[in-house]
């Protein structure tokens, strides 16, 4: 019975992961979602990072019931990252897209991902881009414009287009690159360090369909970003130094070192204008940085 479940569950196509740190009472809307789905062509994947309420017992309810091809993993939190590093190592389907614990599929998604795939789909691609939608179903941000049939991430956000978009990866496509560096005592680091590499060597197709219905809540790192500059000072520093380097454009990277000069003066780092891969474009961002900076402290002054 196990080689037969490790059989079928191989021969799926898209793999759905689920990052959840505390989250049981939120994490049934994707399951319901999943359960509704009118192409069963998936595995559920759920990275349990550390959690302290009853993920665990929730999740292994909803495995004995055998509706839908379900893997959990349990780690040590380590932060959306972490978890993320842990969800590809252990991937092995063709596709492969993240739907956080707050968050539910439509009906008929992974139905137009498999379908547009294997209609569209190359080696020559890193996968699908598409839309993202509230939950009453108005997309956010843009749609993509007429005959852009690809495009990186960086450059549709470059060329002004504006709001989240879910995105479906090639899974030997993102297991080609790093990891995300895991700092000790922070929790955060970007998620973009993948897709700002990935972008440096494919595009992805342009699917103007909704392919996820999110909320943000309070307890999202979305509403949070100011505390996780505080707390996840390192995390910031190294983002930026990489997008100071990768940025499409010379005003994007002007504000990454910005940023990284903003993020080592709360880090102490006295070192950041030698560590620094811009150096001449780091010190010209210097008194903007510092401006910045003192934003930051006094948006947070009352963080504990």
């Amino acid at each position: 019975m196990a080689t037969k479940l490790l059989l079928e569950t191989m021969a799926k196509t898209l793999t759905i992961f689920t990052p959840a740190y505390n989250r049981a009472y939120t994490l049934h809307l994707g399951y319901e979602a999943l359960l509704r789905q009118t192409c069963k062509d998936f595995v559920w994947l759920i990275i349990d990072d550390g959690s302290t309420d009853n993920t665990r017992d929730l999740v292994e309810g909803w495995m004995a019931e055998g509706k839908i091809d379900i893997r959990y993993h349990y780690q040590e939190n380590q932060g959306m990252h972490g978890a993320h590093n842990t969800a590809y190592r252990m991937i092995d389907t063709e596709l492969n897209t993240c739907i956080d614990s707050d968050d539910y599929m439509p009906d008929d998604a992974v139905e137009k991902i498999v379908t547009f795939w294997r209609k569209h789909g190359s080696d020559k691609v890193a996968g699908i881009i598409a839309l993202d939608a509230d939950i009453k179903g108005n997309v956010i941000g843009d749609k993509f414009p007429d005959g852009i049939k690809s495009t990186t991430l960086g450059n549709f956000y470059e060329r002004g287009g504006k709001g989240d978009k879910k995105l479906v990866y090639r899974t030997d496509v993102i297991k080609r690159y790093p990891e995300y560096p895991i700092f000790p005592g922070e929790k955060y680091v970007s998620l973009g360090y993948k897709y700002q590499l990935i972008d440096q060597d494919y595009e992805l197709l342009t699917m103007n369909e909704v392919l996820v219905n999110v909320e943000y809540r309070q307890d999202g790192s979305s509403l949070n970003m100011f505390r996780q500059y505080i707390r996840n000072p390192q995390g910031f520093a190294f983002i930026r130094k990489v997008s100071m380097q990768l940025a499409p454009t010379a005003k994007r990277r002007f504000m990454e070192a910005v940023h990284y000069v903003s993020s080592s003066i709360i880090l102490k780092n006295g070192n950041f204008l030698k560590e620094s891969p811009r150096k001449t474009l780091t010190l010209c961002a210097v008194p903007m940085g510092v401006v910045l900076y003192l934003f930051i402290m006094f948006k947070t002054r009352n963080i504990k």
